[in-house]
C-alpha cells in the first residue's frame, strides 16, 4: 500500500509537472501593464514600469483612467520593428516577436515621467541606442534609473 501511493505521488507529480510545461509552451507568458493616472504617490505610470517576456509574448496596456496612451519612441525599440502608436482611452495589445529592449511612452504625458520598458528574450543588445534616448523634463531625471535596472 504505501509503495501504491508513493507511485501515485510520483505519477501525479510528474503529470503536474509535463502538463505546466505544455502549457507555458503553448500558451505563452501574457503580460498586463496598467496606465494610471495616480499610483500611492506618483502620477500618471505605467504599472509596472518595465516588464520582462519571452519572444511570442504578448502584453496588454490596460487604460485603467483615461487620457493615456502608448508609443514606441523613435530609435529606442529593436532593428526592424515599425512604429506602434495606440489611440487614446483604449486597451492594446502587442506581440513582441522580436527579441531586445522596447521603450515607450504615453504621448501626452512623456514629460510627466509616464515611460516604460519592455525586455523581450532577455536580450540587451540594444541597451547602447536606448541608453541615447533624449527624454526630457520629469522622464529625464527617472530614465535612468529605470534603464539601469534593464
Amino acid at each position: 500500500m504505501t509503495i501504491m501511493i508513493k507511485n501515485n505521488k510520483l505519477i501525479i507529480s510528474f503529470i503536474i509537472l509535463i502538463s505546466t510545461f505544455f502549457t507555458n509552451i503553448a500558451l505563452g507568458a501574457d503580460v498586463t501593464v496598467e496606465m494610471l493616472n495616480r499610483l500611492d504617490k506618483e502620477s500618471n505610470v505605467f504599472e509596472p514600469k518595465i516588464v520582462r517576456v519571452n519572444t511570442g509574448d504578448t502584453v496588454l496596456w490596460k487604460a485603467n483612467d483615461k487620457g493615456h496612451n502608448v508609443e514606441f519612441i523613435k530609435k529606442g525599440v529593436p532593428d526592424g520593428v515599425g512604429k506602434f502608436k495606440s489611440k487614446y482611452n483604449k486597451d492594446v495589445e502587442y506581440k513582441f516577436e522580436v527579441p531586445g529592449i522596447y521603450a515607450y511612452w504615453c504621448t501626452p504625458h512623456k514629460n510627466m515621467g509616464m515611460i516604460g520598458f519592455v525586455v523581450v528574450g532577455d536580450d540587451k543588445s540594444n541597451l547602447d541606442a536606448i541608453k541615447k534616448l533624449r527624454f526630457s523634463s520629469k522622464s529625464k531625471k527617472i530614465a535612468p534609473g529605470l534603464i539601469d535596472q534593464l
